[in-house]
C-alpha cells in the first residue's frame, strides 16, 4: 500500500493505490474519489463483521458510526481521501503497538490496524476536550488529519501541551490533566487554562490551530437561523 500526501500543509489530501487483494479501512465520509473498479464493504466494525456496541463507543471518540473498506481488484487501484477541516495529515506505521488518538484525527489505516477506544477519564471532561480517544493497535499503516499544520514533539521527562492542539501521542506517555501557570488564576487569565502533562518517554503529534478555540471565535459572527 503506497499513500501519498499532496497539497500539504494547508489543503491536504491523501491519495492510496493499493495492491490487488489490499483493503484500507477509513472513516465514513473520507472518500473524495476512486477508481471504477474499488470493491467498497460498509461495515461498523471489522470487514466482515459487525459490532454495534463498538462503532457507538467510536461515535463518543468523535468517530462515525459506519467504516469504509476499500478492497483493491488489482494492482494500482487508487482511493483520495480527505478531511472536514483544512489542514495536514500525517501517515504513521504501527509496529505491534498501540497509539492514542484524538476523536476526529483518525482518516484510515491497514487492515491489520484495530481502531478502538480509549478512556480518558474526567480529567478530559474537565479540560472541554474529548473523554474518549481512539486506540489503534495492531501493525500497519495509520492515516492521521490535523486542524492546521502537524508537527511532533519529542517527550523525554516531561513536557505540557494545550489539550486542544493534540493529535496523537505514544501510549508509552503517561497523562495527566494540569494548570498551564503557577497558579489557577494566572492560567484562566493567560487564556490557557488546563493543559495535559505528559510524563515519559515517546512522541506527541500536535497541531498549530485549535478546533474547539476556533469554534468559538467564530459563534458570535454566526447569524441566527431563520425559521
Amino acid at each position: 500500500m503506497d499513500i501519498e500526501l499532496v497539497h500539504r500543509p494547508g489543503n491536504t489530501a491523501a491519495k492510496v493505490k493499493l495492491a490487488q487483494g489490499e483493503t484500507l479501512t477509513a472513516e465514513g465520509g473520507a472518500m473524495i474519489a476512486m477508481s471504477g473498479d474499488m470493491d467498497i464493504t460498509t461495515t461498523t466494525h471489522k470487514k466482515g463483521s459487525g459490532s454495534l456496541l463498538k462503532s457507538l463507543k467510536r461515535m463518543f471518540g468523535g468517530e462515525s458510526l459506519f467504516l469504509n473498506h476499500f478492497t483493491s481488484p488489482r494492482n494500482g487501484a487508487e482511493v483520495w481521501l480527505g478531511t472536514q477541516l483544512a489542514g495536514d495529515m500525517l501517515v504513521h506505521r504501527l509496529d505491534n503497538e498501540s497509539l492514542i488518538v484524538q476523536g476526529g484525527s483518525w482518516v484510515a489505516s491497514e487492515e491489520g490496524v484495530e481502531v478502538g477506544m480509549g478512556w480518558q477519564g474526567f480529567k478530559s471532561l474537565l479540560s472541554g476536550e474529548h473523554v474518549f480517544w481512539l486506540n489503534l493497535k495492531g501493525s500497519g499503516q495509520v492515516l492521521l488529519s490535523s486542524f492546521g499544520a502537524i508537527y511532533p514533539v519529542e517527550v523525554d521527562g516531561e513536557y505540557v501541551v494545550d489539550s486542544g492542539h493534540i493529535v496523537a501521542f505514544n501510549e508509552t506517555l503517561k497523562f495527566e490533566l494540569s494548570k498551564a501557570g503557577k497558579s489557577w488564576l494566572h492560567s484562566i487569565l493567560g487564556g490557557e487554562g488546563l493543559v495535559c502533562k505528559f510524563k515519559g518517554r515517546g512522541t506527541v503529534w500536535c497541531q498549530s490551530h485549535n478546533p474547539g478555540s476556533f469554534g468559538r471565535a467564530l459563534t458570535p459572527t454566526l447569524k441566527p437561523r431563520r425559521q
